[in-house]
C-alpha cells in the first residue's frame, strides 16, 4: 500500500522550485512504496482534510493542533517537522493519536549558531547604521557611530542546550567571558564548552550581549520580561534567535524607548509576520530578520534530507532518529514500530 506524503507549500520558493536542493527527497525514492506531493492548499495550520489524506507530514512553519489529527479519517503516522523547536505542533494530541513526531536538531545547529554570532557582529559594529550613512552620502559620520569591541565583554546565553553549547564553542575565541542560564543544563558541560553557569537574574545584570537560545514552554514564555529586561546594562544588547514569545515584545519596545538598554538583533517576533505597526520596526537600534537568518543552502538541504529520513523511517516500520515524542511508543501497535 503507497505511503502518501505531503510537504507544507511554504517550503518552495516564489517561482515554484523548492527552497532546499531536491536531492533531500531521494531520502523518499528509495522506497518506491513512498509517493510524495506538494501540499495543494498554501496553509498556516494543517486541516483535518489534510490530515486524511496523508500519510506523512513535512512541515516547517504550518501548526498542527489537536484539532488536525482529531477526526476518525486521519491518517498521518508521522509528522517531521524542520527545526529544533516543535511549540507549532500540539504534542499530547499527536501522541494520543499515536503520530510520531520528529525534528532536526543536529541539521539547524551549526547554521543557528553561526547566525547568533552574525547578529551580534552586527549589532556591535553598527553594521546597519554604518551601511544607512554611507548611502545617505554621510560618510565623514562615521566616528559618530563607533561599535563595540567584544574581547573585553560579557555574552550571556539563556538556554545551554545543542544549540546554546554550539554558540559557546563558536564564541569562545571573541569574548572575555560567557555565562549562562539553564536550570537543566550540566555543570561540566557547560563549563568544558567555556562557559559558567549562573541565575537568570545574574546573566541579565552581568551580560553585555543576552542571547535567548531556549525552548518555547509554557515556562519560557515571556521569560524575558520588563522586570528582567531593566536589570540588563544601559550599554547591552539583547539577541533572540529561539522563539518570539520568550520575551516579552511590548515590554522590550518600551525598554529601548526609555533608552534603558542598547538595542537588539531579533529573528523571531512574537507574531511572524510582525505586525507593521509594531514599534520595533521603527527604531533605529533594532535589527530584525524573517526566522530565516540561519536560512543557507547547506542547511536547508540538511533539515529536508534529515526530516524525509525520518518520514522514510516510519514508512518502512524503523523508529527514526530525533523523535520529540517518544512516548507514542507505548500508543503504537507493535506492529508499527
Amino acid at each position: 500500500m503507497t505511503f502518501l506524503v505531503g510537504v507544507t507549500r511554504d517550503l518552495l520558493r516564489a517561482d515554484g522550485t523548492p527552497a532546499f536542493d531536491a536531492r533531500a527527497f531521494d531520502e523518499l525514492a528509495a522506497n518506491t512504496d513512498i509517493r510524495w506531493e506538494w501540499i495543494p492548499e498554501d496553509v498556516t495550520e494543517i486541516t483535518p482534510d489534510i490530515a486524511a489524506r496523508y500519510d506523512g507530514l513535512h512541515v516547517n512553519l504550518p501548526r498542527v493542533t489537536a484539532a488536525a489529527v482529531a477526526r476518525q479519517d486521519c491518517r498521518v503516522k508521522i509528522v517531521a517537522r524542520n527545526g529544533v523547536g516543535f511549540d507549532t505542533v500540539d504534542l499530547d494530541a499527536t501522541t494520543a493519536k499515536g503520530i510520531v513526531v520528529t525534528n532536526t536538531p543536529i541539521a539547524v545547529r551549526r547554521p543557528v549558531a553561526v547566525a547568533a554570532l552574525t547578529m551580534i557582529f552586527a549589532l556591535a559594529g553598527r553594521l546597519l547604521k554604518k551601511n544607512e550613512i554611507v548611502r545617505a552620502g554621510r560618510w565623514n559620520d562615521r566616528t559618530s557611530y563607533m561599535g563595540q569591541g567584544l574581547t573585553t565583554r560579557t555574552l550571556g546565553i539563556i538556554g545551554a542546550g545543542s544549540i546554546g553549547k554550539e554558540i559557546m564553542r563558536l564564541a569562545a575565541p571573541f569574548f572575555k567571558r560567557m555565562i549562562a542560564a539553564d536550570p537543566y543544563a550540566d555543570h561540566a558541560e557547560v563549563a568544558a564548552a567555556g562557559a559558567e553557569l549562573v541565575p537568570l537574574e545574574t546573566l541579565m545584570r552581568e551580560a553585555d550581549f543576552v542571547l535567548v537560545a531556549c525552548l518555547l514552554t509554557d515556562q519560557t514564555r515571556h521569560l524575558v520580561n520588563e522586570p528582567r529586561l531593566r536589570l540588563m546594562k544601559p550599554t547591552a544588547y539583547l539577541v533572540n534567535m529561539a522563539r518570539g514569545p520568550i520575551v516579552d515584545e511590548a515590554a522590550l519596545a518600551r525598554v529601548l524607548a526609555d533608552g534603558d538598554i542598547m538595542g537588539a538583533g531579533l529573528d523571531v517576533t512574537e507574531r511572524e509576520p510582525i505586525e507593521p505597526a509594531s514599534p520595533l520596526l521603527a527604531m533605529d537600534n533594532v535589527i530584525i530578520t524573517p526566522h530565516a537568518l540561519c536560512w543557507t543552502d547547506e542547511c536547508f538541504y540538511d533539515i529536508a534530507a534529515t526530516a524525509l529520513r525520518s518520514i522514510a523511517d516510519v514508512a518502512a516500520g524503523k523508529r527514526p532518529a530525533h523523535v520529540v515524542n517518544p512516548s507514542v511508543y507505548d500508543v503504537i501497535p507493535h506492529a508499527a514500530r
